[in-house]
C-alpha cells in the first residue's frame, strides 16, 4: 500500500471543491470586437476551424453571422469596445441571436485564464458556462432617441464654442459689439458681422 509523504497535501476530495461547473449554453460563442476586424471562436466540435477573422465591413459581418448560424450557435457573448460593437450587435440581434454585451475589465477579472487562449475563446467558454453577464441595452426607439438626444447637446455644445471664438476675434479687432447688444449669435449681432465680412 502507497504511502503519502506527510510534506505534500492530501487532495481535496470532488464534494469539498464545491459544485463542478456545468456547461449551461452549449451553442455559445465569443467575439473580440476590433477596429478593423473581430475574432469569433464557437465549440471546437462546432467547426474543423473554430476560431476565424472577419474583417468589419458590412458584407463580412453578415458572413460571420452566417457562419454562427452554421455552426448552431444561437447566443454569442462580445466586449464592448469603443463604438465597434454596434453595427455586429444590431445585425446578430435582427438575425435572431441572443447577444450578451460584456464589460472587458469584468471578464478580465475572472481568474483561470491560460496565456495562450485568445480573448474571443475566453469569451466563449466563459459564456457557455454561464459565467458572463449583459450590459443593458434599451429597446430600438430609446436608443434612438438617446442618439439624437446626444446628437443635439454636442451641436449646442458646438455652437457655444463657435460663438466664444467669435466674440474672441472681434475683441481682438476691437469690435465691442458686446458692450452695445446683448447677444452676438442673436438676428441683429449676425447682420452686424455679415456686414463687417462683407466690408
Amino acid at each position: 500500500m502507497a504511502r503519502r509523504n506527510p510534506g505534500i497535501p492530501t487532495p481535496a476530495s470532488p464534494s469539498s471543491r464545491g459544485p463542478a461547473l456545468r456547461i449551461t449554453h452549449p451553442n455559445a460563442a465569443g467575439i473580440d470586437i476590433g477596429g478593423s476586424s473581430h475574432f469569433v471562436a464557437v465549440s471546437p466540435d462546432r467547426d474543423d476551424e473554430p476560431v476565424r477573422e472577419f474583417r468589419a465591413f458590412t458584407a463580412d459581418l453578415i458572413a460571420l453571422a452566417d457562419w454562427l448560424r452554421a455552426c448552431s450557435v444561437d447566443t454569442v457573448a462580445m466586449e464592448s469596445t469603443g463604438v465597434y460593437w454596434i453595427p455586429l450587435f444590431e445585425l446578430l440581434s435582427s438575425r435572431g441571436f441572443e447577444v450578451l454585451l460584456v464589460n472587458a475589465r469584468h471578464v478580465k477579472n475572472v481568474s483561470g485564464r491560460k496565456s495562450d487562449v485568445l480573448d474571443c475563446q475566453w469569451l466563449q467558454q466563459l459564456h457557455s458556462y454561464g459565467l458572463l453577464r449583459g450590459a443593458f441595452r434599451p429597446g430600438d426607439g430609446v436608443v434612438a432617441l438617446r442618439a439624437f438626444a446626444r446628437q443635439r447637446h454636442a451641436l449646442l455644445r458646438a455652437q457655444a464654442r463657435a460663438v466664444q471664438h467669435q466674440q474672441k476675434a472681434l475683441v481682438q479687432m476691437n469690435l465691442q459689439l458686446t458692450s452695445v447688444i446683448a447677444d452676438v449669435a442673436g438676428a441683429t449681432g449676425q447682420a452686424i458681422v455679415r456686414a463687417i465680412v462683407s466690408g
